[in-house]
Parts: C-alpha cells; sequence; structure tokens
C-alpha cells in the first residue's frame, strides 16, 4: 500500500441533537482504503454506517475529525468546496436511486459529466462505455420510471461512475436486488477497484462483506475490536 491512503478518515465524531436527547452516531471512527481496496463497512442498524459514509462522501460534516482524498482534506471545508471534491473524484452509489425522474439515463450521466467539466465527443464516448459497462446500453433512453429494479441499480452505478471516482462508496448496493442482478454490481464495483479506485461498501450482508479484501465493523459508532 501507498504511504498515504487514498481515502482517510481519523477519529471522527458526529452527534445529533433532537430536543435534550443526544446521539452520539460517531464516536471516534478511523477507516482508510487505498487504490485497488475494497473495504466493507459492517454493523447493526444504528451502528454508525450510513453516517460515515455520508461523512466521507462530504455530504455531511463531522463534529470532530477529518476526512482526506488523496492527502486533501474534504471535510471541514465549504459545502461548495466538498460538492467540487466529489465530482472531481468520488462517485456514490445510493441504496435508492438517485436518478432525475424526468430524463433519461443518458442524459442523467451527461449531467454529472458536464458538472465536472468533461463535455463533447469525449464525454458522449465514456458515457457509452460506462453505460455498456453496467450492463444497460439499450436503455440509455429511457427515463427511470420506465426501468425495472435490477435496470435502477445498474443504471445508478452507471451515474456514479460517469466522473471516473478515485473513490467509489456505496450505500447497501444489493439490499434489494436479485442474486444475479447483486452479483452484477458487486463484479462492477471489483472492477472499478482493480482499476485503482478505492471502493467502500457499507453492507448488512455477510456475503456481501466476504468479497471485500478487509472488514470494517461498526458497533454503538464504534470500530469493534
Amino acid at each position: 500500500m501507498s504511504a498515504t491512503p487514498l481515502l482517510e478518515a481519523i477519529d471522527l465524531y458526529r452527534f445529533f441533537h433532537a430536543g435534550d436527547d443526544e446521539t452520539r452516531a460517531l464516536r471516534g471512527v478511523s477507516l482508510t482504503a487505498d487504490r485497488g481496496e475494497v473495504v466493507a463497512v459492517t454493523g447493526p442498524s444504528g451502528s454508525g454506517k450510513s453516517t460515515l459514509l455520508a461523512c466521507l462522501a462530504g455530504l455531511d460534516e463531522p463534529d470532530g475529525g477529518v476526512v482526506r482524498i488523496e492527502g486533501r482534506r474534504l471535510s471541514r471545508r465549504p459545502e461548495n468546496a466538498r460538492a467540487r471534491a466529489r465530482l472531481d473524484g468520488i462517485g456514490v452509489l445510493y441504496q435508492q436511486t438517485n436518478l432525475i425522474g424526468h430524463l433519461s439515463v443518458d442524459e442523467n450521466l451527461a449531467i454529472v459529466q458536464r458538472l465536472a467539466g468533461d463535455r463533447g465527443r469525449a464525454g458522449a464516448r465514456r458515457r457509452a462505455e460506462v453505460l455498456d459497462r453496467c450492463g444497460i446500453a439499450g436503455r440509455a433512453g429511457a427515463r427511470p420510471a420506465q426501468l425495472s429494479g435490477g435496470e435502477l441499480a445498474r443504471a445508478g452505478l452507471a451515474v456514479a461512475l460517469a466522473n471516473e471516482p478515485c473513490v467509489l462508496l456505496a450505500d447497501e448496493p444489493t439490499g434489494e436486488l436479485d442474486e444475479t442482478t447483486g452479483a452484477q454490481i458487486v463484479g462492477l464495483l471489483r472492477r472499478r477497484a482493480d482499476e485503482g479506485a478505492a471502493v467502500v461498501i457499507v453492507t448488512h450482508s455477510p456475503e456481501l462483506a466476504t468479497v471485500a479484501d478487509r472488514e470494517v465493523r461498526l458497533e454503538d459508532g464504534r470500530v469493534a475490536a
């Protein structure tokens, strides 16, 4: 592994308040993922997995600690700077699709590329390659409502891969899929790692955790021994 991890979270804390009640979602969590590595984050419901993923993606800010991508700080920066960092190198595969409903699959990918500055013929070629890789090239012109559950999952992954991320984060990527489609998604995540990305998968599935290079288990907001 390289001296500096591609993705690094150090001593993360995240608290939520509702009236006088405080929920300590993360309590000193540290995690690294290097190029070519798949890390599975496991643990029971309420252990802090989704909160950790949101902090790693720059979608949420930790109350303490730091997140770095390629040695550059992601956390404790303005939202526009974190959004720029996501466009430049972070792909997120959500459990529930985040495709824009009135746009086609291809148009959803094009928006990500356009925001990242990838336009024109090169962008079109890249979209075609990603859609083909994800097995959904024949549905490029379809809108999300016209897709099956498996097609939606593959389209969501295509969107996450549209900017060729060096860090790919996946939240329960096989949770609502049949065995065949789930295996396809896992294979695509593994392939992205083999191409040099760091991949972090949040999952309840013991089977999915076994395909990772390393497992980090959370319990009550902490990394379990």
